[in-house]
């Protein structure tokens, strides 16, 4: 599966494998299916079906690029289609989920303060489903009721503060409905947000298996005892299927603690973390702390959240190698929340 989908420049509202860099306020043209990447003054607008997905094999790899922003509010449009499917976990093995738009973490909606996303939710499944965006401050009545086959509803709301947002069904038993697919990130970036070579979104979630075919198993589930824990849905993609950098490079995680029950500690081997936000604040920044008091260079080696947090971190690896890149809490980290940071010389 993938998890990459900041709406690109050229304005098709579809999420793009391979976007390595991201540069806030300097948006590089980029081409798409549909040709250049085309720039608008003052109020910019997105449309189109949002797309983050894995659907492919089981050794398909979740993208995990995030795309550059634009400059200025934008008004950004997306429909998601709830679907609910048989996804392979295994050769031989399948589980049925419920997402939206096909995918699951659904795709990544990425902007700045100021802007608006206004999403078409179709359930063109067999159940009642609902969407909560914990970016926006909307009353929640209407745009997070749950809507039965079928039918369709607007949610609108403005992203009035910076963060590494959760959405997810809200339809009950929420638990299940989390556990079988339904949650997704928004990443709003922080005003004079400074660039980064390399910058990748992974939303960590956790998979209570039923049987073959079926949907998680609700028992599993309410004891928060997962079979799996993975990083943009596939346990291990990121191993067989590294993230890559230079030896120098700045890079940038956007993590998300999709849940829906455990904790991340979120860890790169060989690495220390020299810039650190989370849930609106930055702890570290540049190798400096930000509490006043603490003197010199300092870092740190963790982004610890909870579930439904939301922060990221930055790094500047000094020489090639393979980084592995690890929920800390060793017996979920061994259950699929790992990968490797691949670096170049």
């Amino acid at each position: 599966m993938v998890l990459a989908a900041r709406a690109p420049a050229d304005g098709d509202g579809r999420a793009r494998p391979g976007d390595g860099g991201d540069r806030p306020g300097r948006d590089r043209p980029r081409h798409g299916r549909h040709g250049h990447a085309r720039r608008h003054a003052g109020r910019r607008a997105h449309h189109g079906r949002a797309h983050a997905g894995r659907r492919g094999h089981p050794g398909a790899p979740g993208r995990a690029a995030a795309a550059p922003v634009g400059d200025g509010p934008t008004e950004h449009r997306y429909t998601f289609a709830v679907t609910e499917q048989e996804d392979p976990v295994t050769p031989g093995r399948t589980r049925e989920t419920w997402t939206y738009d096909g995918t699951s973490p659904g795709p990544t909606l990425h902007g700045r303060v100021g802007d608006t996303f206004h999403v078409t939710l179709v359930n063109a499944g067999t159940m009642g489903h609902s969407i909560d965006f914990h970016a926006g401050e909307v009353a929640p009545d209407e745009p997070m009721r749950t809507i039965e086959p079928g039918q369709s509803l607007e949610y609108t709301f403005t992203a009035d503060r910076s963060g590494v947002w959760l959405y997810h069904c809200s339809t009950m038993p929420m638990t299940q409905h989390i556990a079988n697919g339904m949650f997704g990130a928004v990443v709003i970036e922080p005003d004079g947000l400074e660039p980064a070579d390399r910058s990748y979104v992974l939303v960590q979630s956790e998979v209570y298996l039923g049987q073959d075919g079926g949907p998680a198993d609700a028992a599993k589930a309410a004891a928060a005892a997962p079979d799996v824990v993975a990083f943009n849905g596939r346990a291990f993609q990121y191993d067989a299927h590294p993230l890559t950098a230079t030896a120098g490079e700045r890079v940038r995680f956007w993590v998300l603690d999709a849940g829906p029950s455990l904790g991340l500690t979120f860890h790169v081997v060989g690495a220390q973390f020299d810039t650190v936000w989370s849930e609106g604040a930055y702890s570290v920044y540049r190798g400096r702390s930000t509490d006043g008091l603490t003197q010199g260079t300092t870092g740190a080696q963790v982004l610890p959240l909870g579930a439904a947090q939301g922060g990221f971190v930055e790094l500047v690896p000094r020489e090639a190698g393979r980084y592995p890149f690890v929920d800390h809490a060793m017996a979920l980290g061994e259950k699929g929340a790992h990968g490797v940071l691949e670096v170049g010389p």
